[in-house]
């Protein structure tokens, strides 16, 4: 099988294993040595004589996420076989990076609950929240200055513009039903997938690998992420908050545009066309009109073809691993974006 690695990946598809309840187990059981490394640093660099600043980030780091990102650095770094130590920080790194980015998001969101939990803004306030997020960010950046490699500052420094770029472009189209599906994978490609592709890129970096190797673990830690967000943005119309760990229907609230209200809103009539503008502009959106929404979601099958694009970029991210020889690392990495697709059912 020959594999073209990049954006135009070309590979045997690999069908999502029907049959069983996929798991992130594996990912975690063949990373838990290397993460246990990652979170000595986490929990060093996360210090500081300012009380506030690791009791606020500790309230977070410490609330239940599963480390996916660092996760995978490890994992991608494990495929390629590299048996170093560099990627300990950078991993811990990305996990800064991605807990100062939801510390951020949770202020804008003005969010109550994350994975389950009062968020930190609810307990501490705005101001305290986002300065411990600009803390993170710096720590961040320490860590991949002790590391030297100016290609992983690069990348990582990149990430994080293009993170904050997808926030403010996310920001912009609140509330405009006129969002494109295009636009709106634009965004979740900034504010989500570009993480994950960072993540996984590094691990080529210190592996001493080449860029084909790194545009290949970047393009399946992207067509992962995009899967991810897809599937989020469908659970929050069909789920709970305790599955969730956040309060559920909070994106239609919010006036957030993701896939299934684009799809919704392209597919109906003029009725209820006008139903999402008077919701999405805030003036209608109570618990009536979310069960509304949810109606109108189904009858156009909106959040099912949503979960068939996340099914489409997570057998795009499966097809890219083809690449690379078979592994108890390439099959935890395949069974992790098998996780992310499940967690909707």
């Amino acid at each position: 099988m020959q594999l073209r690695y990049g954006e135009g990946v070309t590979a045997t598809v690999h069908t999502l294993r029907p049959g069983r309840e996929p798991s992130i187990k594996a990912l975690m059981n063949l990373t838990a040595p290397g993460l246990n490394a990652v979170n000595h640093v986490i929990l060093d660099r996360m210090q500081s004589p300012v009380a506030l600043i690791p009791e606020l980030a500790g309230h977070l780091i410490a609330g239940g996420g599963k480390r996916l990102r660092p996760m995978l650095t490890l994992g991608c770094a494990s495929v390629l076989g590299y048996e170093g130590n560099r990627h300990f920080k950078l991993a811990a790194a990305v996990e800064f990076i991605h807990t100062a980015t939801l510390l951020h998001d949770d202020v804008v969101d003005a969010s109550g609950l994350r994975r389950g939990k009062v968020t930190a803004n609810a307990l501490y306030g705005n101001p305290a929240s986002v300065l411990v997020g600009d803390f993170l960010f710096s720590r961040a950046f320490e860590l991949m200055v002790e590391d030297g490699s100016l290609r992983v500052l690069k990348i990582l420094s990149r990430a994080s513009a293009v993170i904050a770029e997808g926030e403010v472009a996310q920001l912009t189209a609140q509330r405009d039903v006129s969002t494109t599906e295009d636009r709106y994978l634009e965004i979740i490609t900034a504010k989500t997938a570009a993480l994950f592709a960072a993540a996984c890129q590094i691990a080529a970096v210190v592996a001493e690998r080449d860029e084909k190797v790194e545009e290949a673990l970047a393009s399946y830690g992207r067509y992962l992420g995009i899967a991810f967000q897809l599937v989020d943005d469908a659970i929050d119309y069909v789920s709970d908050a305790e599955t969730m760990g956040k309060n559920a229907g909070d994106d239609f609230r919010d006036g957030k545009i993701t896939l299934p209200v684009i799809l919704a809103y392209a597919r109906g009539n003029e009725d209820e066309r006008e139903f999402w503008r008077r919701a999405m502009s805030g003036r209608a959106n109570g618990v009536a009109e979310l069960a509304r929404a949810g109606e109108l979601l189904r009858s156009t099958n909106a959040v099912a073809d949503t979960m068939a694009r996340a099914r489409h970029y997570g057998q795009r991210a499966i097809d890219v691993l083809a690449g690379f020889p078979k592994s108890p690392a390439r099959d935890a990495l395949t069974e992790t974006v098998e996780f992310a697709i499940a967690r909707a059912y």
